[in-house]
């Protein structure tokens, strides 16, 4: 990796080391709440049913908020680009109010635990932003203005930011925040531990049999006896409502460099342009402050990721000039077709199980609400926007059925594309070192790499999620799948859901 281009890696994970891991169960559970994923919803909703009283357990296949929540930009706002005029017209302004009310109750549930714990986040207030360049927005802009303001929101419209380049316009929301999420979240662990929690790493969930108890199972063998699952992996890893038909998984680009502390500007920056742009900066060292750029988001699997990493550089640099790259990553996201996170009961005949997913790119807010929310049902407790997010809801799921299809065309063009292509990709030994591809060897499809060192290893080229074929991304060294995001390492392992298990290996025929 070139000094120029910074160190491959998120830098909330460098700057908040994880510590010791905390092990596999050693035999069976039987515990009141089993929560499976340690991410920011996960932990969120643990942490406040803990306090309840409840007997917690949190079971993480990897390390505790170190997958998509060690990957975010860390912002705490409700303004979530032109979230609000698309609310007030699919689900009417009482829709669009709840929303924001929700988004900010979990702004201000996290500043009340950081006062509480004491927790040294990096906690700035800040404004959120959404801008753009091009006159020919302003309408949308002064229409989700005049939304946000509708739904409680203290939204206002200027034209001046502290942005080093003239906008058109943009929306202005006061009170927001930014964080070091991992700072936060292993305090929040910490205090969780404290309260008699349980915190389980490498333990992958396979299994689940749902009834009175459900019966988890994990990859070692073990059980888990929970009167209550919650499945908050990001992407639900067990599907019983047919979700992914409703969820669309994005990856974004996140570059950060160091600026001046007197050139740094202050506040929250989205813009829609460009494949989206996304700027705040962080607390560094001496005068200086992190710039973090996002933006370039693709489906996973279909892009040229350096060329995107090259491209989000080049925008950073020529806005902010002479800038030093420290830090690049990359995040994932899964959208709803209808625009609203899935926070609620599993699917209709629910009893005992919930989820947490489809935040959109704004799982900070969304994975604070989703704990205040899924700990409320599970103590039979009513909440106002409960059906605002009921991933049971239907009649959202008929309004926004371009969306709905337009998705299921991208998953069939994949599944059945891909599959019959006739195209057999390079021979292995044409694979340059660092690289991976596809390739058909008698009527069969081999995800194939070689390192470095030339080393070459094959695994099977269909996802075990579903089986569609994976593509290799060579910037992060990662096989993706297109369909619904699930991510292995080059040898076949997972790094990232649905799927739960590996690519199996294969020998690559002579």
């Amino acid at each position: 990796m070139n000094a120029e281009r910074g160190i491959q890696g998120s830098y909330w994970l460098e700057t908040a080391p994880p510590g010791a891991p905390a092990p596999p169960p050693s035999g069976d559970l039987t515990v009141d709440v089993a929560v499976v994923g340690g991410g920011i919803a996960g932990l969120s909703t643990a942490w406040e049913l803990v306090r309840q009283g409840r007997e917690v357990a949190v079971l993480e296949a990897d390390r505790i908020a170190a997958g998509v929540t060690g990957h975010t930009t860390a912002k705490l706002t409700a303004l979530h680009t032109l979230v609000y005029d698309h609310l007030r017209r699919t689900r009417g302004p009482e829709g669009a109010r709840l929303y924001a009310l929700s988004q900010t109750a979990a702004i201000g549930r996290a500043r009340e635990i950081v006062d509480e714990l004491g927790i040294d986040c990096e906690w700035e207030e800040a404004a959120a932003f959404t801008f753009a360049e091009d006159p020919r927005r302003v309408g949308r802009l002064r229409a989700e203005a005049e939304a946000a303001r509708e739904a409680g929101l203290p939204a206002e419209l200027v034209t001046e930011t502290d942005l080093p380049f003239a906008v058109a316009v943009a929306v202005r929301v006061s009170g927001q925040a930014q964080f070091h999420p991992r700072k936060y979240l292993l305090a929040l662990t910490d205090d969780l531990h404290r309260r008699g929690g349980t915190v389980y790493e490498g333990t992958r969930v396979v299994g689940l049999t749902e009834g009175d108890p459900c019966v988890l199972r994990t990859d070692r063998g073990m059980s888990i006896r929970a009167d209550k699952v919650v499945i908050a992996t990001h992407y639900p890893v067990f599907d019983r409502a047919l979700l992914f038909t409703r969820l669309s998984p994005r990856r974004e680009l996140v570059v950060a460099a160091t600026i001046d502390e007197d050139r740094a500007p202050h506040g929250m920056y989205i813009t829609p342009e460009q494949a989206t742009r996304s700027v705040r900066t962080a607390p560094y060292r001496d005068g200086k402050r992190l710039l973090i750029v996002t933006g370039e988001h693709f489906a996973p699997g279909t892009a040229d990721v350096e060329e995107r990493f090259a491209q989000l550089s080049a925008w950073a640099d020529d806005h902010f000039a002479g800038l030093t790259f420290t830090h690049r990553w990359a995040t994932q996201d899964n959208d709803s077709t209808d625009s609203v996170p899935l926070v609620g009961p599993l699917h209709r005949g629910s009893r005992h199980t919930y989820v947490a997913t489809g935040f959109g790119g704004w799982g900070m807010s969304g994975g604070i609400m989703a704990g205040g929310l899924l700990s409320d049902l599970i103590n039979s407790r009513e909440v106002a926007w409960d059906g605002l997010y009921d991933p049971r809801r239907l009649a959202s799921v008929v309004r926004e059925g371009t969306s709905f299809l337009k998705h299921q065309a991208h998953v069939a063009r994949h599944f059945v594309g891909d599959r019959l292509s006739p195209v057999t990709g390079p021979a292995p030994d044409d694979i340059p070192p660092g690289d991976g591809a596809v390739v058909r060897l008698g009527g069969r499809q081999y995800a194939v790499h070689r390192d470095e060192n030339s080393h070459v290893q094959a695994v099977s080229a269909r996802c075990t999620h579903l089986g569609c074929i994976v593509s290799f991304n060579r910037a992060e060294q990662a096989w993706e799948c297109p369909c619904h995001g699930s991510r292995f390492a080059p040898d076949g392992e997972i790094l990232q859901g649905p799927a739960v298990h590996p690519l199996e290996k294969r020998d690559i025929p002579e």
